[in-house]
């Protein structure tokens, strides 16, 4: 059953400059918690927009739609939060950190949305915005959050593969910080390394040791 395309219809629910959210790294075991905020250019033609939601893509289909999608914003940005963050804030408060950091970025670059469709059923960008729309699954329907969804996953997922060159142990070049046998492995054997969330329960259950 085919996957449906990714609409404008949530946008132009909303008043004035509309942008989409997401976020990537949530559930990850090590590295940052990133979030885009992506304004789509009205003046593409819904027929030439590429986005698409990032987990129905591959890796090498995400990269080969990165510029595209990029070229095809008014304006992006991205906000991070470190796995040090994550640790000291918690997890909701460190989402909201990397939101402000991505709207403050996108303001730098003279954009600022109005509104916002947000993916998820909470909301953690006011008050960049006026105006929220909350939307299970909205990458799969709305075209703005499957640019942001896209363009925050393979942002990280680039990150994640350089960290790897420095921290060999832990398979970030596969894994980019998730769950995984190899990462486990990794944990078991050399404990954690200075990505590594350590607040996270696993870490205990796990028994490791302190950090690498």
């Amino acid at each position: 059953m085919a996957r449906p395309t990714p609409t404008r219809e949530l946008e132009q629910s909303l008043p004035g400059v509309v942008c989409g959210v997401d976020e990537v790294g949530k559930g990850s075991w090590a590295g940052p918690l990133v979030v885009c905020v992506a304004v789509l250019d009205p003046a593409v033609p819904f027929d030439q927009l590429v986005a698409r939601d990032s987990k129905t893509l591959s890796e090498p289909k995400r990269e080969a739609m990165f510029s595209t999608i990029a070229a095809q914003c008014t304006g992006w940005a991205l906000g991070a939060a470190s796995n040090d963050e994550c640790d000291a804030l918690g997890m909701n408060a460190a989402q909201r950190l990397a939101a402000e950091r991505a709207f403050a970025s996108l303001a730098a670059r003279g954009v600022r949305p109005d509104s916002a469709v947000v993916d998820g059923r909470w909301d953690f960008v006011s008050p960049h915005v006026q105006h929220v729309r909350l939307q299970v699954k909205a990458d799969a329907v709305s075209a703005s959050v499957a640019a942001a969804s896209v363009l925050a996953k393979v942002s990280r997922d680039r990150q994640m593969r350089e960290f790897a060159a420095q921290h060999a142990y832990w398979s970030f070049e596969t894994n980019k910080g998730y769950p995984c046998p190899k990462h486990r492995a990794g944990l078991r054997e050399h404990g954690m390394s200075s990505l590594h969330r350590t607040s996270w329960a696993f870490m205990a259950n796990l028994g490791l040791a302190p950090r690498a």
